[in-house]
């Protein structure tokens, strides 16, 4: 069993050695809360304190939120996990009218569709876009798919949006608002809120931070006006209120006294393999691990022969971990916000799982650092080499009237390329932050410098010309090969439209 001083040790060891703003960590076994604790700081600027009650953003841990909404409806019998999403949202249109016809709320859940890695979140990354439902439930049909429709995983973000989009049409209330009245307030997760406009104001909140050039900088939060992020993952909760949603998993569905908040059944699809990310008939690595594969809503795979559901979360400046040992009747929550954060929330639930399993110890905090220390040199050797080839090229820099004009992606709609003091800017029309100084690289590609700094997302644009020069269209990448895979620049297929 990980006792307190345990888990305070290796916290302690991993805020000594890398920079963190704050965290916190509950540990639940056998129905009670072990552990429950808050350390550093939930805001550099305030110099507040992170206790068990702070509010943190747990970003993709909302999914099991949506998912378990959904179950709810189908006990109440008002939909069916194979339903066509069609049925519902008859609007909804994908790559091709087989898919569209044939895809089911399941597929929605499952990471299956045959689009590509994070498809269409640049619509919501950075935040502060002008992209509601509409705009998502257009989008897949532009999209173009990279596998058969559900023979391979590819993680997405915007089919969940979806999902939160069938709760309303079923339901009639909108997403949020069904998670914390069907499902926070009946397990008395009284704070706990399904998208950040709904914390209130005297509320105990987190602030996101980064690591920027050595320093500890807090920055705010992302927020998007209309919610339509919430189903995939717009929830704020803390680690105290986490653990009543854990435990009510590892009993099932049931809470307190007696009372089911999903059927048996119905949960039993949640923690069943969907879709089947690995397999090995021969178990492998330090946990002698056979399978892993994606439920509705969390990860699920073996480990010293139990059974792991998990999942993280990741928004600007806040990372989250979320564990599960059914079979020990255990499970691990971890917020933080500070990315990376020293990959705290990843170094310290598999420091508890360890001691939880009776495995092997493992240093996760120096794994922890040398995987961080490997990457930013790594990240550093290739977007230092792109930004001094800039710099060598300044005056090699061709005439950018060829460049100017108005470029269009059919999903993610138009980018003006324009003059601003004398130098090519880059602006978006419908996602605001995305604007940024167009520096000369080479050939006929630029550099793109963005304004919004919440992440690194910098930018390649390279364009295609005609046979006098001019330019016909845009093909983008990010710069850095640690770039988040929100930032799916590669997807915009830009076409000069005027």
């Amino acid at each position: 069993m990980p006792s307190s001083a345990f888990i305070d040790s290796v916290v302690n060891a991993s805020m000594s050695t890398m920079p963190h703003a704050g965290l916190a960590v509950a540990v639940v076994k056998d129905g009670k809360i072990i552990h429950q604790k808050g350390y550093g700081l939930a805001s550099i600027n305030t110099n507040k304190k992170v206790d068990e009650k702070t509010l943190f953003a747990i970003a993709s841990n909302s999914k099991a939120f949506t998912t378990t909404a959904l179950g709810i409806l189908v006990d109440r019998g008002l939909l069916k996990w194979n339903d066509k999403v069609v049925d519902y949202i008859p609007e909804f249109k994908m790559y091709s009218p087989y898919v569209t016809a044939n895809f089911t709320i399941i597929d929605l859940l499952t990471h299956r569709s045959g689009l590509g890695l994070g498809a269409g979140d640049l619509m919501f990354f950075p935040d502060g876009g002008d992209y509601g439902i509409d705009d998502v439930l257009k989008s897949f049909q532009y999209q173009i798919p990279v596998s058969d429709f559900r023979t391979k995983y590819d993680y997405d973000n915007l089919l969940y949006v979806v999902a939160g989009e069938v709760i309303k049409r079923v339901s009639g209330k909108p997403w949020d608002q069904f998670v914390e009245t069907e499902i926070m307030r009946p397990l008395g997760m009284d704070c706990t809120v399904g998208i950040f406009q709904n914390i209130k104001s005297d509320n105990n909140v987190a602030m996101p931070h980064r690591i920027k050039e050595g320093n500890l900088i807090e920055f705010g939060t992302y927020t998007k006006k209309d919610g339509t992020l919430g189903a995939a993952g717009g929830i704020y909760s803390s680690v105290s209120e986490l653990a009543k949603w854990v435990n009510m998993h590892l009993k099932e569905g049931k809470y307190g006294e007696g009372k089911t908040l999903i059927s048996k059944s119905n949960h039993d699809m949640l923690w069943r393999i969907h879709t089947n990310i690995g397999f090995s008939a021969i178990g492998n690595g330090k946990y002698q691990s056979h399978y892993y594969g994606y439920g509705l809503g969390f990860f699920l795979g073996d480990q010293k022969g139990y059974t792991i559901i998990d999942h993280t979360g990741g928004l600007p400046g806040m990372l989250s971990y979320v564990t599960m040992i059914p079979e020990l009747n255990a499970g691990i929550i971890v917020l933080t916000n500070c990315d990376p954060g020293g990959l705290a929330y990843a170094s310290i639930t598999r420091s508890i799982k360890d001691v939880l399993l009776g495995a092997e110890t493992t240093d996760w905090v120096s794994w922890a650092k040398d995987r961080l220390d490997h990457s930013a040199s790594e990240v550093d050797s290739v977007v230092n080499a792109v930004w001094k080839t800039v710099e060598l090229n300044k005056i090699t820099s061709p005439s950018k009237d060829s460049f100017t004009g108005t470029y269009k992606d059919p999903w993610f709609g138009e980018v003006e390329i324009s003059y601003k003091d004398n130098e090519l800017w880059f602006v978006s029309k419908k996602s605001p932050k995305l604007n940024g100084k167009m520096h000369f690289y080479q050939a006929n590609t630029f550099a793109i410098k963005w304004q919004y700094d919440d992440m690194d997302c910098d930018a390649f644009a390279s364009f295609t010309l005609d046979e006098i020069g001019k330019a016909t269209g845009i093909k983008m990448k990010g710069i850095s090969p640690d770039i988040d895979f929100s930032f799916d620049f590669q997807d915009l297929k830009l076409i000069r439209v005027k």
